[in-house]
């Protein structure tokens, strides 16, 4: 269909270029051309020749013939040069706001008794517009109706399945992405300078604890003083390693939000022009959804293996990997849906960082909340299941149960943080249908 598009509208041998490569007139039939994806049967033309010299002038207007004749198109021309008057089958003068003729350009030219219509503004001009009202016969529209209609029957166009539509929208995707040289070298640098920062704290690995075994032909003082050491030295070094892992998480969210913050209500309207050409709101929204996500995915894994293989975090890979990822692709689908749901990109964005920033203060990780609102906040929020998710993973390890020494919460076991993180996913993921199925014009 598109390849049939641009053969009509002579810009078949152009199909590799860039736009910004093509001259004004191919342009101006690119114009054309967009709306001509949803195949409307009718199309208004605003100036569509303004600013042409006359050959594209011609080759524009050549090219709505050729779609009158070929595919039995009607336009409506708004147009200034009275030169190219003879392209159109019927005419109307507009002349200070008012209809003085209808019809076609012998009848016009009789009408005015001009020799030709590029003598049509000095005939205006002669007399005021209650002249030219006054004369205006409406009978003289009885002649629009012995126009022959043009063309024959038409075919509807088929539209495409919405998995067909899925696969061309991520194929446009990606080669738009691979397009905008600031956004990608913008995502691989969060991709892989997020995990350095996690990594500096632990350069040379994880402290091992020291002290654990207790000599028992030490005196009472000694016992309480190799007591109080390993005690500081589980507290330190357990803090650090939840604090690291509560920073990987809270980067990952931070990714999350860069990667669906902006998605969609940033090309709201040429969404929403698609939709009129047969666009799928479904088919749109599994297209952002994997697409986001499967970037979302590359920066959870790369983030497990990187701070694991620099850090020598213990525990399992599986576990641990899989809830990284989750808490990355788990937040790219809420940011998001809050892209389909507002109409502003800057509104979108701005929410999504509020929720990120409100992660860490909210997981009750660090800073102590009020019993009551523990239950109340926790299950919203997607820093706290990853850090639990990933600590759980260590539980055979010494880490947990130096941490377990300080502080006896319940720490939720992996399989019960993938559960959550996966309804924050399904969450988002009702969110992107709901906001693409809406109506937003911006």
């Amino acid at each position: 269909r598109l390849e049939e598009i641009l053969k009509r509208i002579g810009l078949g041998e152009h199909r590799t270029k860039r736009v910004d490569s093509l001259s004004g007139g191919q342009l101006r039939r690119l114009g054309p051309g967009l709306e001509l994806v949803g195949d409307p049967e009718t199309m208004v033309c605003d100036e569509v020749t303004s600013g042409l010299d006359p050959r594209s002038e011609d080759q524009i207007l050549t090219v709505l013939q050729r779609l009158r004749d070929e595919r039995a198109k009607s336009f409506i021309c708004i147009i200034h040069n009275l030169a190219k008057l003879e392209f159109f089958d019927w005419i109307t003068v507009v002349y200070s706001g008012a209809v003085v003729f209808q019809g076609s350009l012998d009848a016009l030219n009789a009408y005015f008794e001009i020799p030709d219509a590029l003598h049509l503004y000095d005939k205006l001009n002669e007399h005021p517009l209650a002249f030219w009202r006054e004369r205006w016969d409406p009978e003289v529209l009885d002649e629009l109706q012995q126009v022959d209609a043009v063309g024959g029957d038409v075919v509807p166009t088929q539209i495409p399945s919405a998995v067909s539509q899925t696969y061309t929208l991520l194929k446009r995707k990606a080669v738009l992405f691979k397009r905008d040289r600031g956004y990608w070298l913008l995502t691989l640098g969060i991709t892989l300078g997020f995990p350095l920062l996690v990594a500096i704290f632990a350069l040379d690995g994880l402290p091992q604890l020291r002290g654990m075994a207790m000599n028992s032909g030490a005196g009472f003082l000694e016992q309480m003083q190799d007591n109080l050491r390993f005690r500081i030295d589980a507290l330190e070094t357990a803090s650090l390693v939840t604090g690291l892992i509560l920073f990987q998480v809270i980067l990952l969210t931070l990714m999350g939000s860069n990667n669906g913050a902006r998605e969609i209500a940033a090309e709201r309207n040429l969404y929403e022009k698609e939709r009129f050409a047969g666009l799928s709101p479904k088919a749109y929204a599994i297209s952002k959804l994997l697409f986001t996500s499967a970037i979302a995915i590359g920066q959870g894994l790369w983030m497990t293996f990187f701070v694991k293989s620099v850090c020598d975090f213990p525990g399992p890979w599986v576990p641990q990997s899989i809830v990284l990822v989750l808490s990355c692709v788990s937040m790219t689908a809420i940011c998001l849906g809050f892209s389909a749901i507002f109409k502003s990109a800057e509104k979108a964005s701005l929410l999504s960082v509020y929720l990120v920033g409100f992660q860490l203060p909210l997981s009750g990780i660090v800073l102590a909340l009020p019993e009551t609102l523990v239950w109340v906040c926790r299950p919203f929020i997607n820093a706290y299941w990853g850090w639990s998710g990933y600590f759980g993973s260590m539980i055979d390890t010494r880490f947990y149960d130096a941490y377990r020494m300080q502080n006896t919460d319940l720490v939720p076991v992996p399989m019960l943080a993938v559960a959550v993180l996966l309804v924050h996913f399904l969450i988002g993921s009702v969110m992107v249908f709901w906001g693409c199925h809406k109506k937003r014009w911006v």
